[in-house]
């Protein structure tokens, strides 16, 4: 008995050896291309905005990208200021695209801190930076993370 679990156990640490070897030896894959597709207002409660974030999400890569559920956070010059995650389950098609639902709650806290911050010098910033960071949980093994950031050019305010 005692052999038999010392051969069971070698088997089982052989096997895990395999699967990890086997992963380093996959190609690199190209991350996710992620942009917001449509944002609606969903009911908040006390101190707090919520809204459904729609996520376009390209995969550029010859495998199918499966997930079962989703981390969002959206930060907006440099603060955190909506974040959120959701149960969803489903597919990136390899080569192809999909809508992913994502609710987000901002707590008043930020919204008043966002506000304050862009009326520093008594006028609101030309520009402003925003950043997404998210993942795509795998329904196996490890998950897929992905990054979005760029500029927003305010309109000129009538003086």
């Amino acid at each position: 008995m005692v052999a038999m679990r010392h051969l069971l156990s070698r088997f089982l640490a052989g096997l895990a050896l395999s699967v990890l070897a086997a992963c380093a030896a996959l190609p690199g894959r190209e991350p996710l291309h992620v942009n917001v597709a449509d944002v609606e207002s969903l009911g908040g409660e006390g101190l707090e905005v919520r809204m459904l974030v729609r996520l376009r999400v390209q995969n550029p890569n010859d495998a199918p990208v499966e997930y079962d559920g989703v981390y969002l956070r959206l930060d907006v010059q440099g603060s955190t200021f909506a974040t959120g995650v959701s149960d969803e389950k489903g597919t990136v098609p390899r080569f192809g695209e999909a809508l992913v639902n994502v609710p987000v709650t901002v707590s008043t806290m930020n919204l008043v801190r966002q506000a304050l911050g862009f009326m520093v010098d008594g006028k609101p910033p030309e520009k402003v930076t925003y950043r997404l960071d998210g993942k795509l949980n795998g329904p196996m093994f490890g998950s897929t993370r992905f990054q979005s950031q760029g500029e927003l050019t305010l309109p000129a305010m009538a003086q």
